[in-house]
């Protein structure tokens, strides 16, 4: 059985935010894949505002899909990314970004 996180670690791994407790976004991955899926992860939740002020239910799961990938490639949804060996960590945030940048905006 795996022991628990120290406190070092834990501060590493989240943060909390008005008492709730949030996943970091992965350390390994490079400035420039960070700030491409944070561009998409913005752009979806803007999209996601939008679309509920519009009501149209049909844009709203696509820009909830968007926010998905991002947060998932960014490692802050999906496998715990200190679980997971480095090469795949990366694998994961390339291929989130490519699907996000052939997405219709």
């Amino acid at each position: 059985m795996p022991e628990p996180p120290d406190e070092a670690d834990d501060s590493e791994r989240w943060m909390v935010v008005k008492n709730r407790r949030w996943r970091r976004t992965d350390p390994i991955l490079p400035s420039d894949l960070v700030e491409a899926l944070k561009s998409h992860l913005g752009r979806g939740r803007s999209g996601v505002r939008a679309a509920k002020r519009r009501e149209d239910a049909a844009a709203v799961k696509s820009a909830r899909r968007r926010v998905d990938l991002a947060k998932h490639g960014l490692g802050e949804r999906g496998p715990k990314w200190w679980e997971v060996d480095e090469p795949t960590r990366l694998r994961r945030a390339r291929e989130a970004l490519n699907e996000l940048d052939h997405l219709g905006e």
